[in-house]
């Protein structure tokens, strides 16, 4: 994804070379051998990370976040809903309550 993105982002911008600092990191999401709370994980820090960080107070008020097209099941977004119902074991009927729940730390420990 990294990729495409940066190949996009290029492309728009006309310039090359990479977006990202040298120290970023890919993993695999992928059911094996992976645990299945990772991605979901993952997907709630992600979503958290501007709340939790006190940039706003409400975690559909970060303008850059996906997760307003998640809580309002927006279509024709960016974001591949079906794929990340399939993937995800995430209770999406009540994704906006599961979204504010506190991440236990030891499994934002093993993100890193």
């Amino acid at each position: 994804m990294l990729s495409s993105y940066s190949q996009a982002i290029n492309k728009q911008e006309r310039r090359t070379g990479s977006l990202f600092t040298q120290n970023t990191r890919v993993k695999d999401l992928t059911p094996a051998p992976v645990d299945w709370e990772y991605p979901a994980t993952c997907f709630h820090y992600i979503h958290q990370n501007p709340f939790v960080a006190s940039l706003v107070t409400k975690m559909e008020d970060w303008e850059f976040s996906s997760f307003t097209n998640y809580h309002q099941n927006r279509n024709k977004t960016l974001c591949n809903q079906a794929l990340a119902k399939e993937v995800l074991r995430i209770d999406f009927d009540n994704f906006y309550d599961e979204s504010y729940k506190n991440i236990n730390p030891e499994k934002i420990l093993k993100i890193w």
